[in-house]
């Protein structure tokens, strides 16, 4: 069976990383691996934004994606965007599997509070299961609770639920079903 990935871009702590690999293998029941860590690939920053791309590190994650890899969930401690929005928290790549989260703006101290580990943990987990959910082919879901809902700020991240909705968990484990299923035949 291939695993899931978590690739650490640039320094991120292995206490967060070690947090979020047991939640994704939790509420997705399949293995994670925490990978070897790399560093933030080359061209993705722009000095005009002060931001980084997450649409080219998924670009550049699809090149590097191991064959053994079921999903890449990339983990960056770096602040992203897209062109159309002002940030993201992540992105997801849904036909090669791949997905990107930053852990920037999900702490206090970005916005000058006091650091909370606790919910800053919260916040991490529910941003790598809404990315991972997408490259098993969810989509946003309408229900405020469910951890696939939109999160347009924080306090919507703070809001949503940190499991999917009946709809959503129903949808996840038949796509989970036929991608499991194509690996057996070799689809992959």
């Amino acid at each position: 069976m291939k695993d899931i990935y978590l690739l650490p871009l640039g320094g991120v702590s292995t206490k967060i990383l070690w947090e979020i690999s047991s939640w994704l293998e939790r509420q997705f029941g399949l293995p994670c691996k925490i990978a070897e860590g790399i560093r933030v690939p080359d061209g993705v920053y722009s000095p005009i934004r002060s931001q980084y791309c997450s649409s080219l590190i998924l670009q550049k994650l699809r090149e590097r994606k191991p064959q053994d890899a079921l999903r890449v969930l990339a983990v960056a401690n770096v602040d992203l965007y897209v062109p159309q929005l002002n940030f993201v928290f992540g992105e997801a790549d849904l036909t090669s599997g791949v997905a990107v989260i930053s852990l920037c703006r999900l702490r206090q101290e970005f916005y000058g509070l006091e650091p909370d580990e606790a919910l800053f943990t919260d916040r991490a987990r529910k941003e790598a299961v809404h990315e991972l959910g997408h490259t098993f082919g969810l989509t946003h879901c309408h229900n405020p609770n469910c951890v696939m809902h939109f999160s347009n700020s924080l306090s919507d991240t703070d809001r949503k639920g940190r499991r999917f909705c009946t709809m959503c968990e129903e949808q996840l484990r038949e796509n989970l079903r036929k991608v499991m299923a194509d690996e057996e035949q070799g689809a992959f």
